[in-house]
C-alpha cells in the first residue's frame, strides 16, 4: 500500500485517479478517512509539450493566478516542493471525458466550459481544456489541473479543445484508441 508523507500528515492512496502530461494525481485518504488528491509530478518525456524545469514551482505559480481571476477549481491544501507533491481538495464526481464516452448530454458542461474561457481569453491564458482536466459536482464544473499558457486562439476552446468534446470526432475517436493501445 503506497502512502504520501506530507509534512508528518499520512496519506494513504486509495486510487489512481489520473494521468498527465506532468504528474500522477491519486485518490487518497488521511488517517480519519478524508479523501484528497495526491499530485506527484512525474519528469516523463511528452512529445507535444515542453515543461521548464522547476515543474512543480509553476504549478503552485497558477494555482495562485488561476484562483484570484475566478476559475473553479480544487483548494490547494499543502505542497512539499521536494518530493514535487500537491496535496489538493478532492472534487466527487464523474471527469467530464467519461460522461462523453456515455454519450450523456453534456451541453450545459461545454457552457461552462466556455464560460471558463472567457475569463481566460480576459486574462490572456489559456487552460488545458481537454476534458479529462474537468470534474462535474452538483452540476458545477471544476477545472482540476493548475496547467495554464500564454492565449492563443489556437488553442483556445472553441477552436481546440471542443474537438474532443464529441465522442464521434476523428480527436476523440483518436484519443480512445490511444488509451486503449
Amino acid at each position: 500500500m503506497q502512502v504520501f508523507d506530507i509534512h508528518n500528515a499520512q496519506y494513504e492512496v486509495e486510487r489512481l485517479l489520473g494521468k498527465g502530461k506532468g504528474g500522477y494525481s491519486y485518490l487518497v485518504r488521511d488517517e480519519e478517512n478524508n479523501p484528497f488528491t495526491v499530485k506527484k509530478i512525474h519528469h516523463e518525456k511528452c512529445d507535444y509539450y515542453t515543461f521548464p524545469e522547476d515543474k512543480i514551482g509553476l504549478e503552485l505559480a497558477h494555482y495562485d493566478f488561476l484562483r484570484r481571476i475566478g476559475i473553479k477549481m480544487p483548494m490547494m491544501i499543502d505542497f512539499d516542493k521536494s518530493q514535487e507533491i500537491i496535496l489538493k481538495e478532492y472534487i466527487d464526481g464523474p471527469v467530464l471525458v467519461d460522461l462523453i464516452m456515455q454519450g450523456t448530454p453534456i451541453d450545459s458542461y461545454i457552457e461552462q466550459v466556455r464560460g471558463f474561457q472567457e475569463i481566460c481569453r480576459n486574462n490572456k491564458i489559456n487552460i488545458d481544456y481537454f476534458p479529462t482536466n474537468f470534474v462535474v459536482h452538483n452540476n458545477d464544473l471544476f477545472y482540476v489541473d493548475y496547467e495554464l499558457n500564454e492565449y492563443s486562439e489556437q488553442y483556445n476552446f472553441d477552436n481546440w479543445g471542443i474537438k474532443y468534446y464529441n465522442r464521434n470526432s476523428p480527436e476523440f475517436i483518436q484519443y480512445l484508441s490511444s488509451i486503449n493501445s
